[in-house]
């Protein structure tokens, strides 16, 4: 499945659009996850937002980058989700590598911070992250702090 990715500043997104994010991060964080947790942080007005989108406009996949200095001292990745309908497509590596991309092209070059639920510490790993530090539980998940280092 192809999807068609858009990286676009808070400011710059739809209404539409953004009521598709943040209904698809409420869906899997808060419902799925069974983890009620403060999602609208701050954080969305300072970050690009990454969006894959199926051709009917559909939100499949999402991201958000953050600028070095916004969660942590480099850039980061955080909210890495995708659509619970379109997880059967294997979703996960295109939108890893379009976040990556994107992080390089338009935060610039450098590490990039991601604090990562422990179950996808291997997904990570095979896109050159590297676990640092001891696990933390994160609104009761299991998390790992990892970076990865400028390719």
């Amino acid at each position: 499945m192809a999807l068609q990715w858009t990286t676009k500043l808070f400011s710059d997104l739809t209404l539409l659009e953004l009521y598709a994010l943040l209904q698809l991060r409420n869906e899997v964080f808060v419902a799925e996850q069974a983890c009620p947790y403060q999602d609208i942080d701050g954080c969305d007005q300072q970050s690009l937002h990454l969006l894959g989108q199926t051709e009917a406009g559909e939100l499949a996949a999402y991201a958000r980058l953050l600028p070095a200095g916004v969660s942590y001292p480099q850039v980061s990745l955080g909210r890495v989700v995708t659509s619970p309908r379109y997880r059967a497509h294997k979703l996960g590596r295109p939108l890893l590598t379009e976040a990556i991309r994107q992080c390089e092209a338009q935060l610039g070059a450098g590490p990039i911070q991601i604090g990562a639920q422990q179950y996808l510490r291997g997904f990570y790993e095979r896109f050159g992250f590297v676990a640092e530090g001891e696990n933390y539980l994160e609104d009761g998940i299991p998390h790992v702090h990892m970076m990865r280092a400028q390719q």
